[in-house]
């Protein structure tokens, strides 16, 4: 609880996965990969309760030994591909609401950005509660991969600068006005703005800038084989920091 206000974290893992089979039980550092997000909101001072919205019982029943609850299975039409997040969402919401159990601000952690810790939840909720925003969601530095260094492709190959001007136009990197991307990190909102914005991100939306090694997401091997590489690293990249190793991070 936050101001009075009661926060339900909810960890999304539906079976199906095309880019990674199963992706939300492999294992990472030995943890299967929905677990990282349940012991972060966990380790939050002020989520009330930490529920798994699955589709799949043994996917509930892994979540459940980790210290999630599993309160019901998410419905087949909320677990396709094609099935819009709010959906699942919203379903969590009513359907705890219809037993009596009402909550005013909701968490989204989602199993692929599995390095969000206690902290960051927390640092977000803090700094919502301190605004008149009504959401708050996780962002990252486009560094690398800033928009001022985009290039189209012509059907005979030859790139063109998406920016105006051609290459000669190009800004020096530290030049560039900072940008930021939703990195999927965490998600914040109040509930009545989720029911009214259909969403996450809005005109009242603030960005929570998250560290550049808890940024990446798993879509596929590669991407879970990078994570897996930071986790195993953990300590010398907080040693850079200047901090310690976040409990429950192994």
């Amino acid at each position: 609880m936050i101001d009075g206000k009661r926060v339900l974290a909810i960890i999304p893992a539906r079976k199906g996965s095309k880019g990674l089979p199963l992706k939300n039980i492999r294992l990472l550092a030995g943890k299967p990969l929905l677990a990282w997000p349940i012991a972060a909101a966990r380790a939050s001072a002020y989520v009330d309760r930490v529920i798994i919205s699955t589709d799949d019982q043994a996917f509930a029943d892994i979540a459940v030994e980790h210290g999630a609850d599993a309160p019901f299975l998410r419905p087949a039409e909320l677990a396709s591909d094609t099935a819009p997040s709010i959906g699942f969402i919203l379903h969590a919401i009513e359907a705890l609401a219809g037993s009596g159990d009402r909550y005013d601000l909701i968490v989204l952690l989602e199993p692929t950005s599995p390095l969000t810790e206690g902290s960051d939840v927390d640092a977000a909720l803090e700094r919502l509660a301190a605004s008149d925003a009504d959401a708050i969601v996780g962002v990252s530095a486009l560094e690398t991969s800033h928009p001022a260094y985009a290039v189209r492709m012509r059907s005979d190959g030859v790139i063109d600068p998406l920016q105006p001007g051609g290459f000669a136009a190009m800004p020096r990197r530290q030049d560039l006005e900072p940008v930021f991307g939703l990195d999927g990190s965490l998600y914040i909102s109040t509930i009545d703005a989720l029911r009214r914005e259909q969403g996450f991100c809005h005109g009242r939306t603030l960005g929570y800038v998250t560290a550049r090694h808890k940024a990446h997401e798993v879509d596929d091997l590669v991407d879970f084989l990078c994570i897996e590489a930071i986790a195993a690293n953990l300590d010398t990249i907080l040693q850079e920091e200047g901090r310690t190793s976040p409990s429950g991070a192994r």
